[in-house]
């Protein structure tokens, strides 16, 4: 019974975090529009000008959707923490905490929420790609697996985003490390290879984790083998959804 009533708990707090977004154009603007106006702008205004050996003009699009893909992700990351501290700081938390739910909801409700709109988000960039001339040769098998990296990518960076939201004093604070996540998506594979980047460089952008997570949904999505790329990936992507998870549960004890 205990677990049914923890479910339906989490459930009502992420329908309400649904129900807000839904209604806030300003987060509808920036999730889903930035990163549409940025595919739309690499491909039809930089896309002429960037040279890639082995992908033509008409390709590229197909080269940096998986990169705008997970910028789509790392924009939605900065509202969940910019959510989480406004409820922190209005003192929803304290009344949650009087309430007879479960303590688990309160930041259940705010990562489901979070998966959810990011992953919305990513149908309404994936249908703007195939307008725009995206085209992709993956099975249907290989389309369900670049689902389930991009539904890892959600809920990874969704707990990246708890203790970030939990410990800002301000919504200034909250989503300011969203920053560091889009560097690190330029300092990649994302945009242009990393065999063209300066040495020093190019050594950290091919041993940091967006560019195994992007050539691995890239060659899924042109149906090529994916390698190690692949576990190096879901390696990545767990140890952090681990290590933030802890650190959530102990900002949030504190809260």
């Amino acid at each position: 019974m205990n677990v049914f009533q923890n479910l339906s708990d989490t459930l009502t707090l992420a329908d309400r975090i649904i129900k807000h977004n839904i209604r806030s154009i300003d987060t509808l603007l920036t999730v889903v529009a930035m990163p549409v106006m940025m595919l739309l702008g690499m491909v039809f205004i930089f896309g002429g000008a960037i040279q890639i050996a082995g992908v033509s003009e008409d390709e590229y699009i197909n080269y940096i959707l998986p990169g705008i893909l997970l910028m789509t992700i790392a924009t939605g990351s900065a509202y969940t923490s910019l959510r989480i501290n406004l409820d922190k700081t209005s003192g929803m938390f304290d009344r949650f905490k009087s309430m007879p739910i479960a303590k688990s909801s309160v930041l259940g409700g705010q990562v489901i929420a979070s998966v959810i709109f990011m992953l919305v988000s990513i149908m309404v960039v994936l249908i703007v790609g195939f307008i725009a001339g995206f085209r992709s040769d993956a099975t249907f098998a290989e389309w369900l697996l670049v689902a389930l990296l991009i539904t890892l990518f959600s809920l990874t960076l969704t707990w990246i985003s708890v203790p970030f939201g939990l410990a800002a004093k301000g919504i200034e604070g909250a989503s300011s490390f969203s920053y560091i996540l889009i560097m690190l998506l330029f300092v990649s594979s994302a945009f242009v290879p990393v065999e063209g980047m300066p040495k020093i460089i190019r050594i950290f952008a091919e041993n940091q984790p967006m560019t195994p997570i992007i050539q691995t949904i890239r060659n899924l999505l042109d149906s090529q083998p994916v390698g190690n790329d692949l576990w190096v990936s879901f390696g990545w992507m767990v140890l952090i959804i681990l290590i933030s998870y802890i650190f959530g549960l102990k900002v949030y004890r504190r809260v």
